[in-house]
């Protein structure tokens, strides 16, 4: 029997409806101002709704505190079959009772499977986290968790000693978590609390953390990949960990744990400005080559500094099995032997039908922009792809080269090619015109050129 959804808008309006007859329920009420005593309201009517299995509340921005989450946390305690819950409350002011009381609400839905918890800037502390999460560690049923505490105060204060290790010995408990949080300050210590959970999380299929502008360092992305390597049956990672200072130990560390997840078929890994030298993104590459259900990859190593000899190339060349890469290396990196380097690996990758390749000004010349085409040439099942050479200094000469190249790419039915800021010429934009037209199979055309872009359907 196909499930009734009811939507509601105005709080007085749900809280007369039949409070019994709700199975599938969402209720929006952004920007309100409720305040503790709407949320209280709504968790008094919550608390009626015995038979909700399905549950989103939308409520950002209403000015809710310690006693209106609590009230609400009580209310949704009585819904003992909820088995999906997405709960909102970002940018109020819940604090660490809050936080603490609403997890130990939660910690009484046994049956939940699946739940969205967004907190972010609610002024929540080590204690809020700890409480939060000591709650959340009783829901043993939980398969799929995306938890946000992102701009709160976890990790602020210089005294946080006792409150991490209050939240490591909490989250050791059995649970499965997906969670993001960023725009927080969380360092080392603090990040390895709260990964030491993921290590009993045997059973989790699906995972997406979300750490980025933060202070972890090598120790804190070290950590995290000895809990991951402990979630052997993870199929689908997305990890972002942009912008905080891991480094070459951190990034093996983290390589060295994802090799253990033999079973990972979808990756997303987000390493943008990290410190990450060649060492690291070569030790980081050598690990994914080890993760051989590997289909799908996403690689983001903008604003490090790999070089030109990394490793990282001749590794990727052993991920034989991917069909999707999505593969950014940005910001003065690669030069044209890296460029070219880069290509040759990539056509040994020969499963490769769907390419995305960002190397925005990275000095790559005419030399590098010509070789890497050459190289993309060899990938014969390519059908789409996305090469991004902004600000590379390829002039005429590697434009028409390039296209040359890639006219050898007989199954591209879908291409984008943003070659602004190139300087690129009358010269340039003909050969590589006239390059492209002996294209045949190509369908889609979208080209950037001098902050000019065309779109071409049909040739």
């Amino acid at each position: 029997m196909i499930q009734q959804i009811k939507f509601y808008q105005e709080l007085e309006e749900f809280k007369s409806s039949s409070l019994l007859s709700h199975q599938v329920l969402h209720i929006n009420m952004r920007q309100y101002q409720i305040g503790d005593e709407g949320a209280s309201g709504l968790g008094s009517a919550l608390a009626n709704c015995i038979n909700l299995s399905n549950l989103t509340l939308q409520f950002p921005s209403n000015q809710i505190g310690a006693i209106g989450a609590s009230d609400l946390g009580s209310g949704l305690a009585n819904c003992i079959n909820l088995s999906n819950l997405t709960l909102k409350l970002g940018q109020n002011q819940i604090g660490d009772e809050g936080a603490s009381v609403l997890g130990s609400a939660l910690a009484n839905c046994i049956n939940l499977s699946n739940l969205t918890l967004d907190l972010c800037a609610n002024q929540i502390g080590d204690e809020g986290a700890s409480g939060l999460c000591s709650g959340l560690a009783n829901c043993i049923n939980l398969s799929n968790l995306t938890l946000n505490l992102g701009s709160n105060k976890i990790g602020d204060n210089n005294n946080n000693t006792l409150a991490h290790k209050y939240i490591l010995k909490k989250l050791l408990g059995v649970f499965k978590q997906i969670c993001g949080k960023k725009q927080k300050k969380i360092g080392d210590e603090g990040a390895s609390g709260l990964y030491s959970g993921l290590a009993k999380c045997i059973n989790l299929s699906n995972l997406t953390l979300n750490l980025r502008f933060n202070q972890i360092g090598a120790m804190g992305a070290s950590g995290l990949g000895q809990a991951l390597a402990k979630c052997i049956n993870l199929s689908n990672l997305t990890l972002k960990l942009g912008y905080n200072q891991i480094g070459d130990a951190g990034a093996l560390g983290l390589g060295s744990g994802l090799a253990n997840c033999i079973n990972l078929s979808n990756l997303t890994l987000d390493l943008w400005f990290n410190q990450i030298g060649a060492m690291g993104a070569s030790g980081l590459g050598q690990a994914l080559a080890k993760c051989i259900n590997l289909s799908n990859l996403t690689l983001n190593l903008g604003g490090n500094q790999i070089g030109a000899s990394s490793g990282l190339s001749s590794a990727l060349a052993k991920c034989i099995n991917l069909s999707n890469l999505k593969l950014y290396i940005e910001f003065k990196q690669l030069g044209a032997m890296g460029a070219s380097g880069l290509g040759s690996a990539l056509a040994n990758c020969i499963n490769l039908s769907n390419l995305t390749l960002y190397l925005t000004a990275n000095l790559i010349g005419a030399m590098g922009a010509s070789g890497l085409g050459s190289a993309l040439a060899n990938c014969i099942n390519l059908s789409n792809l996305t090469l991004g050479l902004y600000g590379n200094q390829i002039g005429d000469e590697g434009a028409s080269g390039l296209g040359s190249a890639l006219a050898n790419c007989i199954n591209l039915s879908n291409l984008t090619l943003d070659l602004d800021f190139n300087k690129i010429g009358d010269e340039g934009a003909s050969g590589l015109g006239s390059a492209l037209a002996k294209c045949i199979n190509l369908s889609n055309l979208t080209l950037y050129l001098r902050q000019k872009q065309f779109i071409c359907f049909g040739l």
